[in-house]
């Protein structure tokens, strides 16, 4: 599979102009990194995977994860960005026709933001059919009530997928059934309302709330009640692009780590010699190593429109632990200056420790290899 060295290259290149200071300055101020977003924007890496027909590259889901990838080991964070990579897909695979015309090649130039995916809620969590939120069909329109909670980036965007419930859930003949997407339109949307949640990393995340949000019936995307497997048929490409950040993630921290026990002198020699120091990078390097080869397996098989689900789910988890392991090495490695705002390996410890949980967590993940790959009872 094409490892894609010219985009890595040419992303590389673009992320030098964003150091570890800048991304410490956002991240002090919790403020949102639009310099970044309009620089992703304006070279097009943002419509990687909006096909040439609306405005975009046509690129395949491994190279989106090329572009994440080289983000995150360049010190940067493509969580204020990734959104608009898998949240798309929703709209490209089930939408209409006139729905992608109106609003991809929009969002590939750059003059709407797609960034928000409201899905969970506070009493759900990741309980997706167990969603409170309610869509009412009233003439044209929809009439939305309810709340979603870990709603990044609503913020910053101008469009939202949104999922709510059309059918309440006693009146469905199975329970994937009654739930249905929109396309809601944020810029001008009375009775939406948007508060921001502060949290130990700057990801932008809030709470939304909806007050009879009104949306044009023309606005749902695909079937009423057929939400939750137009939702699903997007998951696995966004853990997927999520695991490839982790990939990158881990080589920012083995590089760093490296870089500094090669340099930091103590008792007459530099730490690297010790193997105290040696073998947990080497065992993050190798974990690290053979959990990018499981993701590009489940490229490999999303690409070629095979089920991935099992694959996209352990490439996560894989991913997410073998950046975990590379910032705990780190850490350890650096001692007291990893905790050090300068030298970055303490925030970005802080940013990858959410994808043990975000957006699916591990347990969950091994309830379903459980289930699905290995055949044992349900457990949830």
């Amino acid at each position: 599979m094409n490892d894609w060295p010219d985009i890595r290259a040419a992303v590389a290149k673009l992320c030098t102009g964003f150091p570890g200071e800048y991304w410490r300055a956002k991240d002090k101020n919790s403020d949102y990194p639009i310099e970044f977003v309009e620089a992703l924007t304006r070279e097009g890496w943002l419509s990687a995977l909006i096909p040439e027909d609306f405005g975009g590259s046509g690129l395949p889901l491994s190279a989106a994860c090329a572009i994440l990838e080289e983000i995150h080991a360049s010190g940067g964070n493509g969580a204020a960005a990734h959104a608009q990579m898998y949240v798309m897909g929703t709209l490209l695979r089930h939408g209409s026709p006139a729905q992608k015309a109106q609003y991809l090649p929009a969002v590939a130039r750059g003059e709407l933001r797609l960034q928000a995916f409201g899905v969970t809620e506070p009493t759900s969590g990741s309980d997706t059919l167990s969603l409170r939120t309610t869509a009412v069909r009233d003439g044209d329109n929809y009439l939305i009530n309810g709340q979603k909670i870990w709603t990044s980036r609503a913020a910053q965007s101008d469009l939202m997928v949104l999922l709510a419930r059309t059918t309440p859930k006693d009146q469905v003949a199975k329970r994937t059934e009654g739930l249905s997407v929109f396309l809601l339109d944020m810029r001008d949307c009375p009775g939406l309302s948007i508060q921001p949640i502060e949290t130990m990393m700057n990801h932008g995340t809030t709470a939304v709330f909806f007050d009879n949000v009104k949306i044009p019936a023309a606005n749902r995307i695909g079937e009423e009640g057929q939400g939750f497997r137009y939702i699903l048929s997007g998951m696995n490409a966004e853990r997927i692009l999520i695991a490839a950040e982790c990939i990158g993630d881990a080589r920012f921290f083995l590089d760093r780590a490296t870089s500094y026990a090669k340099e930091r002198q103590v008792f007459g020699r530099p730490i690297g010699r010790n193997q105290g120091i040696q073998f947990p990078l080497a065992q993050a390097h190798a974990r690290a190593h053979a959990a990018k080869l499981v993701v590009a397996d489940a490229c490999r098989r999303y690409e070629s429109g095979e089920v991935a689900g099992a694959e996209a789910n352990m490439a996560k988890m894989l991913a997410a632990e073998a950046s975990w392991q590379a910032g705990e090495a780190a850490m350890q490695t650096l001692g007291g200056f990893a905790f050090a705002a300068e030298y970055d390996i303490e925030r970005k410890f802080r940013e990858t420790r959410l994808y043990q949980v975000a957006p699916v967590s591990t347990n969950l993940i091994l309830a379903y290899i459980a289930e699905h790959v290995l055949g044992l009872p349900k457990g949830y």
